[in-house]
């Protein structure tokens, strides 16, 4: 098992573990939205500035992420890193691959000179949220979002 940058053959995987959630099930339908999909996979691919991840087991795409770079002028014009999109496979889960995966963005998070590390996780995913606070994660701020659509 290994994390590599996602590719285009794997973006059918990817929106199935997006969409393999109570949360996220009725928002992602890669059967009617492929063309969105692949166009924001390919947006994400020309940016330097975000990386799509999968955790590769056994040739198929098992766990993933995305990882962005925001410039910003806080903290002195600090770089901060922004993590979304994390699952891994039900049928792995509890391995300890999403502590690999998010190991891996922090330490990618440091070697590009982040000030620091955030994401965001939806309030009812408890489980969620005590998996980021045990790999140090802090709730140090509420988010806000408000939908455009």
């Amino acid at each position: 098992m290994a994390l590599r940058e996602a590719r285009r053959e794997d973006i059918r995987r990817i929106v199935e573990m997006l969409a393999d959630d109570e949360i996220a099930r009725g928002r992602e339908d890669f059967s009617s939205n492929m063309a969105a999909y692949c166009a924001a996979f390919d947006a994400i691919a020309a940016d330097p500035n975000n990386t799509l991840y999968v955790w590769d087991h056994e040739g198929t795409a098992m766990g993933c992420l995305q990882l962005t770079f925001i410039p910003g002028m806080s903290y002195h014009g600090s770089w901060i890193a922004k993590v979304e999109g994390v699952r891994v496979d039900r049928s792995l889960r509890g391995l300890g691959i999403g502590e690999q995966m998010m190991e891996a963005m922090i330490a990618k998070s440091r070697a590009r000179g982040c000030k620091q590390l955030q994401l965001t996780t939806d309030k009812r995913r408890v489980d969620a949220q005590r998996f980021y606070a045990r790999l140090g994660f802090d709730a140090s701020h509420e988010g806000m979002k408000i939908n455009l659509i």
